[in-house]
């Protein structure tokens, strides 16, 4: 797929704006809300802090990026969850460290609109539940025709 460069600036921009109108969505299967924070916007623009994602990755991405309040929303049910350990950057009285901490993932999948994505939902231990991720509809291997959902790696995916 060939993405035209003025394409994808308009449809980055317009993403943003979208993104930066989001606070908080009540989502039924927390009973609680999920935070629209700039960790979530930054990490659809960048793997990891060294790393910035492909044009074609975040342009489908922020296309998709409409559909994850509204999938938010309806969900009521959990498809995956990872509980791991990451190094995190924590505020602590005006400075910020990186300590280690509980960090747990959700994965909400969804069919809406046509559309095949992922929600991913980051917690880390003590804090609030913000939205990650976004992953476009999946591939298939083609030789085990199997499904990619994804890498694996919900922190950088």
């Amino acid at each position: 797929m060939k993405i035209d460069y003025s394409d994808f600036e308009y449809t980055k921009v317009k993403a943003e704006e979208f993104y930066k109108t989001l606070s908080k969505i009540y989502c039924p299967y927390f009973q609680g809300e999920v935070s629209f924070n700039s960790k979530g916007l930054e990490h659809l623009k960048f793997i990891n802090r060294s790393k910035s994602r492909g044009y074609k990755d975040q342009y489908m991405r922020f296309k998709l990026l409409h559909l994850a309040p509204e999938i938010l929303k309806l969900s009521r049910t959990l498809q995956g969850m990872l509980e791991t350990k990451r190094f995190e950057k924590i505020k602590i009285h005006s400075r910020v460290d990186t300590i280690l901490k509980p960090v747990n993932y959700y994965e909400f999948i969804a069919l809406i609109k046509r559309n095949r994505v992922k929600i991913i939902v980051k917690q880390i231990y003590g804090g609030e539940k913000f939205f990650w991720s976004i992953i476009p509809f999946w591939g298939m291997n083609q030789e085990t025709m199997s499904r990619i959902f994804h890498a694996g790696i919900p922190e950088e995916d």
